[in-house]
């Protein structure tokens, strides 16, 4: 479950960093060089906090000290990759030729700030300096020159995807990873090297060991004050939470025992966790076992280990449950899933795609997240898919996993902007929003612009161009368009094929799909132009014009929804403040019955609220209704959202001598 500088970048990289650069100091004050000899111990353990206020203090009293920008950008790495990268820089300038190593760590420092182009010539340089019997050295940098371009290319071609961080209610300045959600979402296990670990003050490294935390949620984007587990989970070594499943009932964890194994634990009745047992001999070897998932049903168990691998990385293993309730051999997922690098945390969603994170196939550097599928008829997975950015990217992303209805899923990574070290992240998919409005004449609110062409000009993610388009209704100059959130629109309005005018629209990031967002368009017309929709548009220029909304109804119903009484009694209001103003109550339905059934259902509709309006003081004499059933589509009949659209009421203003005529007729 660790993975430090070392695991992350080289620990050959680190010993090349300190050798023939620690012994010799410049010859500065005494307490100069003890502070910078202090500092050179931390960093040859690894405990990089430790050396870094050694290193501050070099630099306070010798801010052009090249050795000791040079370690401290090293050391800040772990935890503030832009720091590291201004500290690699100056240390260049001030001495490029400090140490042949100094390529490779402004390679990494590079890359990981996404410049790519330049992370690619630092490695390249840095190759050139490679012995050529060093092959392993070589291959490390002929990978990381192919991270960098991967991330390049990934990074030109983001996917509509919302990275959000949890937060500081639960993220600190040190490392929290392997989110556990409950089944309900309001309980959330994690993993944490905080300050409040419960159990020894602090690993080898400098920091605290690993410890399982809970909190409880409190809003949607609140948590409670996160507390270490209650009972036997955390240890005085490494502990991390894995998976929450029977119900919530029982926890898989890691331990950091026996070089690191899969144990579980159950709930008990005061909601302490009961002390933790291995998941089973056939998965727990005297190697390395970091990450496991258990399906629902209990049956199979994928998990992460390095017990079979020749040169030390972990792969993906599984494991079936045997009828008598053991567990069968574990068997590899095979070359497809596991490559020469590391494969950790595996995760199987409902719809059987396998999600896991890889250092090797086409990752943009460190783990990844991919994905893959199962081919049940050619009885193979299919070649993992990088889930690209910005999900991932060009530094370690792990241990993800989707809540529990698949909305929404929790990751753990560092990222420009966290809270320090790696922090938890959900991941939420763009969605569309429904946008709708009126398109009106600037500076004259009352006079609404029917016939105008809306066409909203914008760019995925990875800009491609998207476009979408409406015309304003003809009764009542309304638009009503689902496009893409999360995005900045061109919108262009024509009225008879002239371009009016072209506005900016931005629509916010929504990530449900029932959002609906209002927005009216004002146009600036030459008066010429306005005249003619007026006297084309007569009515056009009352308040009810711009006011009456449509009203909906359920399948097969007439009765009044509470939003459409809601707009009942505004036009009412309309219409006590407009004595001279008639409408034209019309019913519409969808397709789904008969003709002669819609006729009478649409008059339904239309009766329905001339009814309510005569109960709110408006007279009947101001008022027809008519009914047009199914023949009137505002959209063709094609999906449920479409007839709900359809399923309406609208209210047309009128005329004194139309309508005359139509209650004649009636």
């Amino acid at each position: 479950m660790i993975n430090n500088l070392a695991k992350s970048f080289s620990r050959g990289a680190l010993l090349l960093a300190m050798a023939g650069l620690m012994v010799t100091t410049s010859a500065s004050a005494q307490s100069t060089r003890k502070q910078m000899r202090t500092a050179n111990k931390f960093f040859k353990k690894e405990n990089y906090r430790a050396a870094l206020p050694y290193y501050d203090q070099v630099l306070a009293a010798d801010p052009n000290n090249a050795k000791a920008l040079y370690f401290a950008g090293i050391s800040y790495l772990t935890f503030d990759k832009e720091k590291a990268g201004d500290f690699l820089n100056r240390a260049h300038q001030l001495k490029p030729n400090l140490d042949k190593e100094l390529e490779y760590w402004l390679g990494r420092a590079d890359h990981i700030n996404y410049r790519f182009d330049n992370a690619i010539e630092h490695f390249q340089s840095y190759q050139k300096t490679i012995n050529k019997r060093n092959i392993e050295r070589k291959e490390e940098v002929a990978q990381l020159i192919q991270y960098a371009k991967n991330a390049k290319r990934e990074v030109a071609n983001p996917k509509d995807v919302f990275v959000k961080n949890l937060g500081g209610d639960v993220n600190t300045a040190y490392s929290e990873h392997s989110p556990v959600i409950s089944s309900d979402y309001n309980y959330l296990l994690f993993t944490s090297r905080s300050e409040a670990t419960t159990g020894e003050k602090a690993a080898q490294d400098g920091e605290f060991f690993e410890d399982i935390f809970e909190t409880n949620r409190t809003g949607e984007d609140s948590w409670e004050k996160p507390r270490p587990v209650p009972g036997a989970l955390n240890s005085a070594g490494h502990d991390a939470s894995i998976q929450l499943f029977d119900n919530d009932t029982k926890l898989l964890l890691y331990q950091s025992i026996n070089n690191g194994d899969i144990m579980v634990s159950e709930r008990q009745p005061d909601g302490s966790w009961g002390a933790p047992k291995s998941i089973s001999d056939k998965v727990n070897t005297r190697d390395f076992e970091s990450d496991a998932y258990i399906t629902p049903d209990g049956s199979t168990l994928f998990y992460s280990t390095s017990h079979f691998s020749e040169n030390g990385d972990l792969d993906i293993y599984m494991l079936q449950r045997n009828k008598n309730g053991s567990w069968g051999n574990p068997k590899s997922l095979g070359r497809t899933i596991n490559s020469k690098f590391d494969e950790d945390s595996p995760y199987l969603a409902s719809d059987g795609t396998l999600f896991f994170a890889s250092r090797g196939h086409s990752s943009m550097g460190g783990y990844d997240i991919f994905a893959a599928k199962y081919d049940s008829v050619a009885r193979r997975w299919g070649r993992p898919e990088n889930l690209g950015s910005p999900i991932n990217t060009p530094d370690d992303d792990t241990y993800y996993r989707l809540a529990p209805d698949g909305s929404y899923a929790y990751l753990s990574s560092y990222r420009i902007g966290g809270y320090g070290e790696k922090d938890i992240y959900t991941i939420n998919y763009i969605k569309n929003a429904t946008v709708k409005g009126r398109v009106l004449v600037q500076g004259d609110s009352t006079l609404a612009l029917p016939g105008v062409e809306l066409v909203f000009n914008g760019l995925q993610a990875d800009k491609r161009p998207i476009s979408y388009r409406d015309v304003s209704k003809p009764d009542s100059a309304t638009y009503n368009v689902t496009m893409l959130s999360g995005r900045n629109y061109q919108v262009q309005l024509s009225l008879d094929g002239e371009v009016l005018e072209t506005q900016e629209f931005e629509v916010p990031v929504v990530l449900d799909d029932t959002t609906t967002i209002r927005k009216d368009f004002f146009v600036t017309l030459e008066d010429t132009t306005v005249a003619r929709i007026a006297k084309l548009t007569p009515d056009a220029a009352t308040p009810a014009s711009v006011k009456m909304e449509n009203i909906y109804f359920a399948t097969d119903k007439y009765d009044l929804r509470p939003e459409a009484i809601q707009e009942l009694d505004r036009i009412a209001e309309i219409m006590k403040a407009n004595p001279t103003l008639n409408i034209s109550i019309e019913g519409h339905t969808d397709s789904r019955a008969s003709d002669s059934y819609n006729m009478t259902l649409g008059q339904n509709r239309a009766d329905a609220a001339f009814d309510y309006l005569v109960s709110k003081g408006i007279s009947a004499k101001r008022m027809v209704t008519v009914t047009y059933g199914e023949s009137r589509p505002a959209v063709p009949n094609t999906s449920a959202d479409n007839m709900q659209l359809n399923r309406r009421t609208i209210f047309r203003v009128l005329p004194r001598e139309e309508l005359q005529r139509n209650q004649e007729v009636q």
